[in-house]
């Protein structure tokens, strides 16, 4: 057993009580958990993508466009480089990560249900503020909705 030292013995006369075989619904239930993890991947690439889009920094962000289309033949690496755009992306992540803590809370509460209920609301609160954004601000918002709706739904199929 790794890390031995700190065994329990207690856990160790128990072990007996978890060989059990690995059925459909075992392996369906990895697949919807796994599902929560895939939310944060789509939307990264999906954010990634938007956020080097024209369209989309002209809008929003008309200096990083700017400096993009001066220095078309040099590396991205710096052409992107602005705080609000970072705030941008990451306060789905960080609001995903925070209401996670709050929906512990609703989940032992009111159940998976509730938990599922707010984390569904907060989402589609996230998509109608996004799609109706008509400056950053706007954008931020939605985002961060949207990463409530995250942190609930994760919560809910764990």
């Amino acid at each position: 057993m790794a890390g031995g030292v700190l065994a329990d013995e207690g856990a160790l006369k128990r072990a007996h009580l978890y060989e059990h075989r690995i059925t459909a619904y075992f392996i369906f239930a990895c697949i919807v958990g796994s599902l929560g993890g895939s939310l944060f991947g789509y939307d990264l690439g999906v954010s990634g993508g938007v956020t080097s889009m024209d369209d989309f920094l002209i809008e929003f962000f008309p200096g990083i466009y700017k400096r993009k289309q001066n220095h078309m033949h040099e590396t991205d690496y710096c052409k992107y480089d602005n705080q609000i755009l970072t705030l941008f992306t990451s306060s789905l992540y960080f609001a995903g990560l925070i209401s996670t803590f709050g929906a512990s809370y609703v989940t032992r509460i009111y159940g998976r249900r509730g938990s599922i209920l707010v984390g569904s609301v907060s989402f589609f609160l996230g998509g109608v503020v996004n799609a109706a954004a008509k400056n950053i601000l706007m954008l931020i918002l939605g985002r961060i909705f949207l990463g409530i709706g995250i942190g609930f739904g994760n919560q809910a199929n764990l």
